[in-house]
């Protein structure tokens, strides 16, 4: 270890940026991304800018193949900085420098000066943001500068650093950086050692092909013989052939043979294919001339139907399959010159379309093998190969293994390859063949917890034996999340491991907060994904817990992939992956596997918690705006019940609102259609019902100003949006009743909602046949009215259509499925509830339902006194003394003088300004009504008297002596009421 504390002096924003940076501030608009990501980490792991503790390792080299194909390039590249100061570093795959090249004098010395040479640790976590280290840990090119640099030591240079990927495997076998002075620096240096790292990928594929036609030329000179179709002529289609395969067959067949070359313990295979026949494949160990180790896998098929021209792998022209003696491999499959170097996967060859027909003797063999070309465009032999597997080749005739033993008489070579490829090839497939299933299982419901489940269900086994999703508070409630990192608080809200037994990690529904340092909260403050490899090494994540995790390591836990959950910019979450029975630990391909699952369970869970939100606003403003608890009034007893539909969200509403002079109306209403529109109608039109009702309308007169009130809302009244589909109401329906339990008479109209219905007490049914009137908004239609008289204990049904009609079931029949129910049995109004939603609804109803039942009660004859008086002033005494007697019978002798001074002055102002007959009548209910009727429709005006008027003050001394009062009119004109709180009773 050698500790380095060189301090060297910048200028520009970045100096004081990184000050700010390491004083906890935000910095986000004055830094790069990705080296503001660079810097957090680093802060995660401790690292101190100006002390850092290098880590040196003699001796550091990287095997005889890669430095065959990287010296040329290294060779190249220092050539052409002959006339630039810039040095060349090869680093292996975990940082640390294997060789340094180039650079003149004053260069070498500045690096020098840091102990920048062969052995230095340059992986981020050791000296902090720079060419070699970030480039590993962004597994890409990277750029940096000046103050870019997290150590003082390094912040005099610019580098530009890029990983050199093994093409096969995909894994990071190197990290190519160049280094110059910062004042010299250019972030062009990012494309020439990309380019630099390119090549020596594309050098590395030339030589696995190189070792593939060694092995495929030792397999045939093992052979010794080669054979054609006997009897075949040239451009024979091999569909004529009984014997040929299908491209299903062959797919099946190709896929096992690169398993079979994966599995170095096993030898043969049998395999049962899908047009019916058996296959045998024999798996035989091939060595080249200069050492290559391989395998080949041959091929026997028996049995099966003939199969048509269209189910045969063509060949690309048509042509007759290639065989062993032309040299040639099959050209099913070409891939263009150039392709990308990721996943491999094999190809089909034509020539693999059957087995020589049994008894024929095999043509001679040739005289000398033909070179095989490597597996890339015709013409282009040198071009970066495609994705990769194991070698198809064509038909050939049976082959000697080299220790001479027979390859069987009827088998025909089939694949030939590394065992390290074919593991890679199966690998690959095993991947496609999960992200197939995730993107069906991942998302099947807009539920939040739901799709954590199915991305863990998924991922177990396959992928990882434990797998823990995390999740914010605020992201289950469907809220906007908060920025996370640091020690945010997260719910484990799902889990799945292959293992029953207890895990010692924590369990759904517990919180959990990160310390800065494991790989969960790096994840979260850089939102990147992390890989530890080896969990063993990772003192970060044991740091969380010591005594809760290192019996999970003694358990088996043995590596980590931890990904941030990230939709559309924002973080929700993080998934941590475990593998502990499967031995492999993740690799480079694992980590892109694990963000492509991720990624793709983000979105769903963030449209999840999207819906969750809307949902929940729009159940929240539909139960704002439908009634709480149950208002105070005596006429009737009520039950209700509301039910959304589906959608959760809908239209209907029921309200129960008291009237003057103890009465009460019964509201159920329907806006058509489900959502946030639907239920915020409904909210107004429930409101304008309430306001119509303070001015004591008539139910048809009520109807009639809803109906207006649709209409303008349906019209938009000018300023809805002209293309918005929520501009206007599609429909609305409305049913209201007022019943009177002095008169026990009940008024009842509707605008298009279904028949009420009317249980007597003896238990009979009947559906009240109102008029049919126009839904509200349609206009024009007026509105008619039926007036009925209730006998006490009579039960008075208002429903909605959704609880009886639907798509399954017509009006009528669900109208006699409600007679049926309601008949009979004498049940309160919250058993008639219950009874009715459990016979006529199933369990989702597809439609909202809105249910009110209500008992009517009588105000009996002891409770009311009623009064007709003449138009004579000398009256107004004598009803105050019938008023003092009235109280004092009903126990109410502290309300004698205020009710005294408001008959009175009722009285008086009927007499005075009324015509027709004067009535005064007392209702002893929840309050003291006092009521005053006459026969004029002039309504009085409560105003405030001018100091010399002589009159004008009784309405007002009304007003504040009541709590409340009002005027109702009555086709005979008009009442004036007021209320009085009864004693004991608060006001």
């Amino acid at each position: 270890m050698v500790p380095l504390s060189v301090a060297w002096d910048d200028i520009g924003g970045l100096v004081d940026a990184h000050e700010r940076f390491l004083a906890g501030s935000l910095v986000e608009s004055d830094v790069r991304d990705s080296v503001l990501d660079s810097w957090k980490r680093c802060r995660s792991v401790g690292l101190e800018p100006h002390r850092l503790l290098v880590r040196y390792t003699e001796d550091v080299a990287l095997d005889e193949r890669f430095r065959h194909a990287a010296d040329p390039v290294l060779a190249d590249l220092t050539s052409s900085f002959a006339d630039a100061s810039m040095t060349i570093a090869l680093c292996d795959g975990q940082g640390r420098m294997v060789e340094r090249l180039g650079g003149d004098r004053q260069l070498r010395d500045r690096l020098d000066a840091v102990r920048f040479a062969p052995g230095f640790d340059a992986s981020e976590s050791v000296v902090g943001t720079n060419g070699v280290g970030t480039a590993l840990a962004e597994r890409g090119p990277v750029y940096i500068t000046g103050r870019e640099h997290f150590a003082d030591c390094l912040q005099p240079f610019a580098c530009a650093g890029a990983p050199v990927r093994d093409p096969l495997s995909g894994r990071i076998e190197a990290v190519l950086d160049i280094t110059c002075l910062r004042d010299q620096g250019d972030p062009a240096m990012v494309r020439m050692v990309r380019e630099a790292a390119r090549s020596i990928e594309a050098r590395l594929l030339e030589q696995a092909d190189l070792r593939e036609r060694a092995l495929l030329a030792a397999y045939r000179r093992a052979d010794g013989r080669a054979r054609d179709r006997p009897g075949q002529p040239d451009g024979l289609r091999p569909d004529l052939d009984g014997g040929a395969l299908g491209r299903i067959d062959m797919a099946v067949l190709r896929a096992r043979a690169e398993e079979l070359i994966a599995s170095p313990h096993r030898t043969l295979d049998e395999v049962t294919l899908p047009s019916g026949r058996t296959a045998t494949l024999l798996r035989r160990q091939v060595t080249g001339a200069a050492g290559e180790n391989g395998v080949a896998v041959e091929a026997r098929v028996l049995g099966g139907p003939r199969l048509s021209h269209r189910d045969v792998v063509p060949g690309e022209t048509g042509s007759a399959p290639a065989t062993a003696g032309d040299g040639q491999l099959g050209s099913a499959v070409r891939r263009p010159a150039g392709s990308p170097v990721r996943g491999p996967v094999a190809s089909v060859a034509p020539g693999l379309a059957g087995l020589a027909p049994q008894g024929t003797a095999p043509s001679p063999p040739p005289a000398a093998p033909t070179p095989v070309p490597p597996f890339t465009q015709a013409g282009s032999p040198s071009a970066p190969a495609s994705p990769r597997g194991p070698l198809n080749v064509p038909q050939a005739a049976p082959a000697t293994t080299p220790d001479g033993q027979a390859a069987g008489a009827e088998g025909w070579l089939l694949l030939v390859g590394e065992p390290g490829v074919g593991r890679l090839a199966m690998l690959a497939r095993r991947r496609l063949e999960l992200l197939h299933d995730a993107s069906v299982r991942i998302g099947t419901t807009l539920d939040v917890t739901r799709t954590a489940e199915e991305l863990a269900e998924v991922t177990v086994p396959r992928f990882a034996d434990f797998v823990a999703v995390d999740l914010p508070d605020s992201v289950l409630r469907g809220e906007e999340p908060e920025a996370l990192g640091g020690r945010t608080a997260l719910r484990r809200v799902a889990i799945r491991a292959v293992r029953k037994q207890p895990h010692n990690l924590y369990d759904v529904g517990d919180t959990v907060e990160y310390v800065p340092s494991t790989p969960q909260a790096r994840s979260l403050e850089t939102r990147q994904s992390v890989m530890e490899p080896v969990l063993t090494e990772a003192d970060g994540w044991i740091a969380q817990d010591p005594e809760r995790l290192t019996p999970v390591l003694e358990a088996g836990i043995h590596s980590l992939i931890t990904v941030p959950l990230r939709a559309r910019g924002t973080t929700l979450g993080v998934v941590s992956f475990y593998r502990s029975l499967q031995p492999d630990s993740y690799e480079d391909d694992d980590l892109s596997l694990a963000q492509e699952l991720v990624g793709r369970a983000a979105i769903c869970i963030d449209n999840a918690r999207r819906y969750t939100r809307e949902h929940n606003t729009a159940l929240a403003l539909q139960r704002s705006l439908l009634p709480r608890g149950r208002s105070e009034q005596s006429a009737v007893e009520v039950a209700y019940r509301y039910l959304p539909a589906q959608a959760g969200v809908g239209g209907d509403w029921f309200d129960v609102i008291p009237l003057s002079g103890a009465r009460v109306a019964l509201v159920v209403g329907d806006v058509v259609g489900h959502g946030l529109h639907a239920a915020a109608t409904m909210g107004r039109l429930r409101t304008a019902v309430h306001n119509f009702c303070s001015l004591d309308l008539s139910p048809d007169d009520l109807l009639t100003h809803l109906d207006d009130l649709v209409g303008r809302l349906d019209r938009g009244e000018g300023w809805a949006a002209e293309n918005s589909p929520d501009s206007g109401i599609v429909g609305a329906t409305c049913l209201y009743a007022v019943y009177d339990p002095v008169s026990r008479r009940c008024t009842l109209t509707r605008a298009g909602h279904p028949l009420p219905a009317v249980v007597a007490p003896d238990g009979s049914v009947e559906f009240v046949d109102l008029p049919a009137c126009p839904p509200l908004g349609l206009g024009g239609m007026p509105f008619e009215t039926v007036e009925l008289e209730l006998a006490e204990g009579s039960r008075l049904v208002l429903y909605t259509d959704g609880l009886v009609e639907d798509r399954h079931r017509d009006i009528d029949a669900g109208l006699d499925d409600l007679r049926a129910v309601l008949a009979g049995a004498d049940r309160s109004p919250e058993d008639t509830c219950e009874a009715v939603l459990d016979a006529l609804l199933p369990a989702r109803p597809g439609d909202d339902v809105a249910l009110l039942v209500a008992r009517t009660h009588t105000l009996g004859a002891d409770r009311v006194a009623q009064w007709d008086l003449p138009s004579d002033p000398a009256v107004v005494s004598r009803s105050r003394a019938a008023v003092t007697a009235q109280l004092a019978e009903w126990g109410l002798e502290e309300l004698t003088f205020t009710t005294e001074l408001i008959a009175s002055e009722l009285v008086t102002n009927a007499i005075r300004h009324a015509t027709g007959p004067v009535q005064l009548r007392l209702l002893r209910d929840r309050a003291l009504i006092c009521e005053v009727s006459d026969g004029s429709g002039t309504s009085p005006r409560l105003r405030r008297a001018q100091s010399t008027d002589e009159g004008g003050r009784g309405l007002f001394l009304v007003a504040r002596l009541t709590e409340r009062w009002g005027t109702r009119y009555t086709p005979h004109g008009k009442v004036i009421w007021t209320e009085q709180p009864l004693p004991g009773r608060c006001p």
